[in-house]
């Protein structure tokens, strides 16, 4: 005899639960709306760990904060590269502090397809274009190789005698901000580069050239031309800065009288002597000395700070916007064979003298190659000058400045990438163009390496119980579980 089927619920209590489900899916909803709404509201984030955080500089933050241009970035990076998560943990910063900013990752090992498209649409080579950071702004291409982001020094030798590099330092905020300020600033500064005097060129890329000395004024927003003052009137009036990095050979005497012409109006130098100038005068010696700086015949030598014998490792620097950076940071510069480079000691200084200040110095243990019987002593390596404001007197290009290095080896090709040198020359030209607010104190961020050293007998103990311990433990959880629940 079939029984008639009863509802489980009666109408009332499906009305009950309906509507319970109705208003707790309701306070749900409210629950997400406020906490996005808090979330918008206030932007404060939390970090799990302290190695997680990324510290932008102010200067970097003054630059997002003035970005009015969008900025699409792709990272076109194989996602199990070790500063993989770094470049990602930056560019979120970025995202998170300018919502002009946005980026997507593609993994060309993995993501074949996106990434063919990629190739196409920025033309890249499928062979050697590899971890790249592609920026573009209305078709503006800035793209950025991933090697160029790590900085690399020795830390030891391998057991077949080989030095091992290892990376020491991450330059991704100091290059990415650079990209960003290009982006906002359309004009970039003018230098000129001074030739037909033995001095180095910016197209070679040998050891002594300053191929990479014009590629990191080019990520400076500083556009270098060559120039010979024997074909022309005067030095440009478009000269932000004039550059004469390595001259073996004498300026003739009407060169020298239109740089000495435009220092007066209140021009921009940035000089690098070297040794090969001693014994050959530059011609450059009595117009630097009039302005308070005084290059030594000779050049230093310092026993204890050298790594390789020519070469002076300088931790010691003077308070001054150029090297203040360097100190904070414990970045040292290597100069090669340097030559002293002093500050005038004037008996009577004229009113309008500049203001000279010895910028970085070899350790008390140094002494002169020339003169190895005097007594060992710290010696002045770079030195800058700034002509005082005078009342009622203006200049045409400004306020006069010049930088004095008595090496240039120590920022060509072979010597930019040691220490502190390649951040120098950044703060060098951001002082010399009087551009305090841009990307001073943007350094290298240091990488922090984690090591643990573990006996043999350790490595078995760990072996054990990953692989024994911990799935036996998971099993007999498991078997206590299905027995508790057969009783």
């Amino acid at each position: 005899m079939a029984t008639k089927s009863q509802s489980s619920f009666s109408s009332g209590r499906k009305w009950k639960i309906g509507f319970d489900l109705i208003l707790r899916s309701i306070l749900v909803i409210a629950v997400v709306v406020m906490a996005n709404y808090l979330g918008a509201q206030f932007s404060k984030r939390f970090f799990l760990s302290p190695l997680t955080r990324v510290h932008l500089s102010s200067s970097t933050i003054n630059v997002l904060q003035g970005l009015s241009n969008r900025v699409d970035i792709t990272l076109y990076y194989d996602h199990k590269d070790d500063f993989y998560p770094d470049i990602v943990a930056l560019l979120n910063e970025y995202c998170a502090l300018n919502s002009k900013i946005s980026y997507r990752t593609v993994d060309y090992l993995r993501d074949t397809g996106l990434a063919e498209k990629v190739k196409q649409q920025y033309g890249l080579s499928a062979s050697t274009d590899k971890n790249l950071i592609i920026f573009d702004s209305s078709n503006r291409v800035q793209v950025v190789n991933g090697d160029a982001l790590i900085k690399y020094a020795p830390t030891g030798m391998t057991k077949d005698r080989k030095v091992e590099f290892s990376a020491v330092g991450f330059n991704g905020e100091l290059m990415f901000s650079s990209i960003f300020l290009m982006y906002e600033n359309t004009k970039p500064y003018k230098a000129y580069f001074l030739q037909d005097h033995g001095e180095g060129s910016l197209t070679d890329a040998g050891d002594y050239g300053f191929a990479k000395f014009g590629s990191a004024l080019a990520q400076k927003l500083v556009s270098v031309t060559n120039l010979e003052l024997s074909l022309t009137a005067d030095v440009p009036a478009d000269c932000n800065l004039l550059i004469i990095a390595a001259p073996t050979r004498k300026l003739d005497d009407t060169e020298l009288q239109k740089i000495d012409q435009y220092l007066a109006q209140g021009g921009r130098l940035f000089v690098l002597l070297n040794m090969r100038s001693i014994r050959q005068a530059t011609g450059l010696e009595p117009i630097l000395e009039r302005w308070g700086i005084e290059v030594a015949a000779d050049y230093v030598s310092d026993p204890l700070f050298t790594m390789s014998g020519p070469d002076v490792k300088v931790v010691k620097f003077a308070h001054h916007p150029v090297v203040d950076a360097l100190a904070a940071n414990d970045l040292p510069l290597q100069l090669f064979w340097p030559r002293p480079i002093l500050g005038v000691n004037w008996q009577s200084p004229p009113p309008d003298a500049p203001q000279v200040t010895e910028l970085a110095f070899s350790s008390p243990g140094s002494s002169l190659a020339g003169n190895t019987r005097a007594a060992p002593r710290s010696y002045s390596l770079i030195a800058a000058a700034e002509q005082k404001n005078v009342a009622g007197v203006v200049n045409v290009r400004g306020t006069a400045r010049i930088i004095v290095a008595g090496d240039s080896v120590f920022l060509g090709n072979a010597g930019i990438e040691a220490g502190g040198n390649r951040d120098f020359l950044g703060y060098a030209v951001n002082w010399l163009l009087e551009r305090p607010n841009l990307l001073q104190g943007i350094g290298p961020r240091k990488v922090t390496e984690f090591r643990m050293l573990l006996t043999r007998a350790q490595q078995k103990e760990i072996q054990w119980l990953l692989l024994g311990a911990l799935p036996g433990a998971v099993m007999l959880l498991g078997g206590l579980v299905w027995f508790a629940r057969r009783r």
